[in-house]
Order: structure tokens, then sequence, then C-alpha cells
């Protein structure tokens, strides 16, 4: 009995969310998957466009990955997903092949309005990315995908407030002199924790 081939997903993202798209790529092939990404993919020397189109022929699913970069921005990416969404246009009704993936928080555009969208930057999101690939697989003939590899991280980094920083020593005694009469005065001592109000005496 022939073995199975590999799931191919071809991987459609912003030029500026590269690294995500590397782990995404990386993940998937640890699972058992045929992933395709361009800057991994392209040999030098290849007419990209060209390359770009046969792989969309030539896959089994393409997973658009969306980002406030992919989705407000004019580049490349907005042909590919209209390509795609023409490709998918082909694919029987009701079958799995163009899923929505979500980078971060992100309203998808309307053009993907009927497609249910994944957010990649949850363990949950990932595990249930990973159950629509293989339903996709079986419908294809190819081999399932494995889940024993723990999902990428691809949150987006927040900058944290660093909390500001308490003196472990606490300041030295202060000596204060006074001169003259204070007989009836208000004499205010103290440092940032403990203020000490003391009523002059001769």
């Amino acid at each position: 009995m022939a073995s199975k081939h590999p799931l191919k997903v071809l991987i459609s993202y912003a030029s500026a969310d590269r690294e995500k798209a590397r782990k995404l790529h990386a993940f998937l092939k640890q699972q058992g998957a045929d992933p395709w990404l361009d800057v991994e993919d392209l040999l030098p020397g290849q007419d990209w466009k060209m390359e770009i189109h046969r792989a969309l022929e030539d896959t089994d699913l393409v997973l658009l990955c969306l980002s406030k970069h992919s989705i407000s921005r004019e580049g490349y990416v907005q042909k590919e997903m209209r390509l795609a969404l023409d490709r998918a246009l082909e694919i029987p009704p009701g079958e799995i092949f163009l899923i929505p993936g979500r980078f971060e928080d992100v309203d998808p555009p309307y053009s993907l309005r009927d497609y249910q969208y994944v957010d990649l930057f949850v363990e949950s999101g990932m595990k249930r990315l990973v159950q629509s690939l293989n339903l996709r697989a079986e419908r294809v003939k190819a081999a399932p995908l494995s889940i024993d590899n723990p999902p990428p991280d691809l949150k987006t980094a927040k900058k944290e407030r660093a909390a500001p920083r308490k003196n472990s020593n606490p300041p030295a005694a202060t000596e204060i002199h006074i001169h003259g009469d204070v007989t009836g005065s208000n004499i205010i001592i103290g440092d940032d924790n403990h203020v000490t109000n003391k009523k002059g005496a001769k």
C-alpha cells in the first residue's frame, strides 16, 4: 500500500509578519505537513510570482495569516488573498480549503466573511487549526498531522512598564538643629514613610 503524501499547506502572510510565519511553517512541518512558505521554499533565481501561482494550484489548503499588516496595507499579500479566494471557488461547497488565521485580534476583511477564522495566537486555536487540517487531509487522502509538538508562541510581544524600584536601604537618620525659641511652633519631622508632628518646647 502506497504511503500517503503530506498535506500541502500554502502560508500567505504580510512581510512584516515574516518571523511568525516562519514559526508557523516550522510547527506545521513538525506535525507532518508539507507547508509552503516563500522565504523557505523559493530558490535563488526562481520567478517568485510564477512559483507562488504554481504552489497555489498544487496546494491542498491555503492558510491566510491575518494581522493589521496584511489587512490594512497594499501589497502582493492582497493579490495572494484574491488568488486564494478565486482558487477556493474551484473547490466543492462545504470543503475546507481556505482558512483565515489571525496572528492578532483584528477584524477579518469583508471578502473573508463566509470563512470561519482561527486564532493562531492562542494554544486552543492552534489545536483547532490542526483539527481542520486533519479533516482536509482525510478528504484529499493525505497523511494526518500529529499533535505531539507544542505550538509556537505567536503572540505579539507587549512591552511591560517597569515597576518603580524600591530602595531596600532605609535612609539614615537625619539630625536637625534648631536655634532660638520654638515655643508654640509646629515641627514636622519625617521621611517618605513616617511623619511626626511635634509641638515645640522650651
